[in-house]
């Protein structure tokens, strides 16, 4: 029997990234509450009955902003709870606790029920290939900001439920607000919201006076708003899509509508109103902006395709599945792949198919919503794998001779592509973090002391591109806006690409997304226009005019770009199937070019040279589908994932035993002081709440995914490696990414609660066993124990830094820039009599290094951990690189041949290709 003790835990909706998380917890315990009611002796329950209370109240502001329990069940809950009728309130609040849980309610017309027959169905959880198809209409909620008194939102409500019709795709329910201030509240807590419909005459100030409410309002509410009333309508629009730019905004009002709808302040608003004149009309604007969004032109296109009878004469036997189904030994791969994937094949682009090659039709189609949803002007789909579009980018923008800024621990599809371009290198070093065997992320002074020293040396004018990795593998994620904005102060026309291969998901969140490469462009875009922006930028040029391109002082100081020259060139490739609902090798280029128009053409033939003409239609479909659910519902996946990610954090970091060998590395350890000017050090720190996680957003260089944990191992005595294997052997637990004492742990939209509790299980029964190991293994254990986590957490190889290009590869090699022509040297290679073999530890490598001649790189050398290239082409290897090899303790090294030893470039070649 649960005893009346407090079964309340503090609200803190400010310290969770997903308040819906707070919510359901908090339905949780009154679940526990009033379950305790019903079950205990009379005496107690006055207690209970106050902690009841005081549940529903923290409760009530979260209520009136979503659709569901709504005021009707919540007024049956106080009713019930001043009778003290606790069996019903018990069966009541239980039924609304587990349709929230499970979404239930989207579908059920039993849940929005009190009377006792309206007794809640278990939900439904199969896949539809299990159990049934989709049958449902989909749910949403509709936002109506309206001026008037509250007992009136009823009616409301129950207007908008009168134009339901049977033949409507979609089924949603009101949700009424009387002002600017609650209207925020609820485009921030309710995920089921769609779109909003804005009637002018509406009141500023929110009804709740709660401090964390508060202060969420004043973190997302520009000083000023509410200054003009007549103003307030477009203002809460323009705020609503800044916050979720998925949304549609309708506005309803009586000024003058056709001036309205002609100027600026109409750009947000997906459709104007005359007064509340039609209300079918809005409720048809509503239906038909979903529908839009729902709409995905490629995957309706091809389920259509595989329901026609069609008869094929083309390439592809498998198409319609007839040698699949009728054969006797390869049947089974039909049974276990069903019959749709092989309808749904063809080689053809005609029958309403599209090219990818080409798209003109239903490709195009969907390629522009994607562009639409990730905030680019356009956007292009690849289906074999963001190594691919990161080629096609490099070969489209490059020349042969351009120079190249780019960050040498970046995927190898980067350096591959500059190969094939014919462009020069100038790799920069991120900051290192020795003790994980890893790199951080490239800073913006380093990049800065490139640009300047190509200005000084007068070869500026052939930077082309700046190639940053964003965030990285292990969750370093840049300052977009300040690193692009202090680039073009010093090369205006310069081309930044940023690989966000693991970062796809941020758009759909309104904090990372100001740290991704479209949210960067969008804000320098801005900037640019605005005539505070050209003030500030003229007293910037005269505090600096007399500044040389070496002086020191403009590595340190803050630089703008003059806006009338600076182009806004930015380049944004995505693993869709990283981060998103798409199969494998689902990949985007998403552009905002102000200068395409000039390599449109190039663009496409790169496109053409990389891209398959049988690309797997599938994936294409994927892609589709992934950018639906993203725009309808990718705000709620992705705060909830990273609610997770924070919880899997504080329950590591915090359990008794688990953190004594294991650790969640926090923002502090992977990101040194220098780039963290807020201070912030760690996710649900004491006394710290979420607007310090939004203000190192905003502020700091480098901020941590907490969706990417590092988690560290060494301290078991485990190397990345080893204990992966574990993971996976003993736990059914899948890691990809190791470093020498860490692995990587990736949250992401299709992890649960029940992953969560998995995880932590499996590290809480590693370490009893460590524990009883230790323990009962004696002295001899205990230190051969001791010497391994030595081993691993204190004697780590220093990484070595890039040295610079053999001089037979560079202009000049006098020059302070390190570029030069690996395209050469890779070439080179290919000859084998240009090539030499020297064993890891053959004494000639050190006498090489110490007498000479040089040892230059013939190949990429890439360890796998930590998996960027230690070597590329025409690389001048140095002692360091060397005893950093020889530390490695990994079996998978790329480029290496462990019999044969490093593959070099003679001396005698080098000479040759210098004369």
């Amino acid at each position: 029997m649960e005893s009346a003790a407090r079964l309340v835990p503090a609200f803190g909706l400010n310290q969770f990234f997903s308040a819906a998380e707070a919510r359901v917890d908090h339905w949780r315990s009154l679940n526990r509450i009033v379950r305790a009611l019903a079950t205990q002796p009379q005496q107690d329950t006055v207690g209970l009955r106050d902690q009841a209370l005081e549940v529903l109240n923290d409760l009530a502001p979260l209520e009136d902003l979503n659709g569901y329990p709504g005021p009707y069940l919540m007024a049956q809950l106080h009713e019930r709870l001043a009778a003290g009728e606790w069996d019903t309130l018990s069966r009541l609040v239980q039924r609304i606790s587990a349709a929230l849980m499970s979404n239930s309610y989207r579908d059920d017309k039993e849940a929005w029920k009190a009377e006792e027959e309206g007794e809640l169905r278990l939900p439904d959880f199969l896949p539809p290939s299990i159990g049934h198809g989709q049958s449902r209409k989909p749910y949403f909620e509709t936002l109506v900001v309206a001026a008037g008194e509250r007992s009136t939102w009823p009616d409301i409500r129950e207007s908008f439920h009168r134009l339901r019709r049977n033949d409507d795709s979609f089924v949603y329910e009101m949700v009424v607000v009387g002002s600017f201030e609650d209207a925020i509240l609820a485009t921030i807590f309710n995920y089921n919201l769609q779109s909003v419909v804005i009637v002018d005459g509406f009141s500023f100030a929110s009804q709740y006076t709660s401090p964390a409410l508060r202060d969420i309002i004043v973190r997302n509410t520009p000083a000023g708003t509410g200054a003009r009333m007549d103003d307030m309508g477009s203002a809460l629009a323009r705020l609503v899509r800044g916050l979720r730019p998925e949304l549609d905004v309708f506005l309803s009002t009586d000024r003058d509508v056709a001036q309205l709808a002609g100027s600026d302040a109409a750009a947000p608003l997906r459709r104007i109103f005359y007064g509340a004149e039609e209300p079918m009309e809005i409720h048809l604007a509503i239906l038909d902006g979903i529908r839009d969004r729902y709409e995905t032109p490629y995957f309706d296109n091809l389920k259509h395709y595989a329901a026609r009878p069609i008869g094929t004469f083309h390439a592809l036997p498998v198409a319609r599945g007839k040698s699949i189904f009728k054969s006797n030994w390869i049947r089974d791969m039909g049974e276990f792949y069903g019959a749709n994937l092989f309808l749904a094949e063809s080689s053809a682009t005609t029958g309403g198919l599209d090219s990818l090659l080409e798209p003109t039709g239903n490709i195009k189609a969907s390629q522009d919503k994607a562009a639409r949803a990730l905030g680019g002007d356009r956007s292009f789909f690849v289906t074999n794998g963001t190594s691919t579009a990161n080629k096609i980018v490099h070969q489209a923008l490059l020349t042969p001779g351009d120079i190249v800024l780019i960050d040498r621990d970046c995927h190898k599809s980067h350096h591959y592509g500059i190969v094939l371009a014919g462009a020069q290198p100038l790799y920069i070093d991120a900051y290192p973090l020795t003790q994980y065997s890893m790199y951080g992320s490239l800073a913006i002074r380093p990049i800065k002391q490139a640009l300047l020293a190509l200005k000084a040396e007068g070869k500026l004018d052939r930077a082309r591109m700046l190639v940053l990795t964003n965030c990285t593998f292990d969750g370093h994620v840049a300052n977009v806006e300040q690193t692009m904005l202090e680039c073009l102060a010093i090369k205006p026309d310069l081309i930044f690409l940023w690989d966000e291969a693991w970062f796809g998901y941020a758009r759909f969140s309104p904090l990372l997304r100001m740290r991704t490469a479209m949210g960067g462009a969008a804000k320098l875009r801005e900037l640019m226009r605005d005539p505070a922006y050209r003030e500030k930028y003229e007293a910037f040029k005269r505090s600096s005019a007399d500044f040389e391109p070496t002086d020191s002082r403009l590595l340190d100081m803050p630089l703008l770009p003059d806006p009338d020259l600076a182009s806004i060139r930015v380049y944004e490739t995505d693993s869709i199937h990283k981060s998103m609902s798409a199969l494998r090798q689902a990949s985007i280029i998403v552009v905002a070019d102000e200068a395409f128009h000039t390599v449109e053409a190039q663009f496409k033939e790169a496109f053409f040279t990389h891209t398959s003409t049988s690309p797997n239609l599938q994936i294409i479909a994927s892609i589709d589908v992934a950018r639906r659910q993203m725009e309808l519902e990718g705000y709620e996946l992705v705060q909830r994932a990273i609610q997770l990610a924070i919880e899997i954090r504080k329950e590591i970091n915090h359990h008794p035993l688990i953190s004594r060998f294991f650790r969640a590395a926090t923002p502090a350890e992977m990101i040194p002081d220098e780039y963290r000017r807020s201070g912030f050090a760690d996710y649900g720190m004491a006394g710290k709440t979420i607007s310090d996680a939004t203000r190192a957003l905003r502020e700091d260089e480098f901020f941590l995914d907490p969706t990417r944990i590092t988690l560290l191992c060494g301290n078991a005595g485990y190397d990345g490696t080893r204990f992966k294997g574990l993971l996976a052997e003993s736990y059914d637990i899948q890691i990809n990414k190791t470093s020498r004492n860490s692995v990587l742990v990736q949250i992401n939209i299709n992890n649960t609660r029940s992953d969560m509790a998995h995880l932590i299980k499996a590290l809480a029964d590693i370490s009893r066993s460590l524990e009883r190991e230790l323990d009962q293994g004696g002295e001899s254990v205990r230190a051969g124990f001791e010497a391994r986590v030595k081993a691993l957490v204190e004697d780590v190889p220093e990484l070595p830094n890039f040295s610079r290009f053999h001089n037979a590869l560079r202009e000049n090699s006098a020059s302070a820039t390190s570029e030069g022509d690996m395209r050469a040297a890779f070439y080179l290679a290919y000859n084998p009599e240009a090539c030499e073999w020297i064993r890891l530890n053959d004494g000639l490598i050190d006498d090489r290094l110490k007498n000479g001649p040089e040892l230059v790189s013939a190949k990429f050398v890439i360890p796998y951990p930590p998996g960027f290239p230690i070597m590329v082409p025409g690389q001048v290897i140095t002692p360091e690189t060397i005893a950093f090899m020889r530390k490695l303790d990994v079996k998978e090294i790329h480029g290496y041949n462990a019999a044969r030893g490093l593959e070099l470039l003679k001396p005698d070649a080098l000479d040759a290709l210098r004369r």
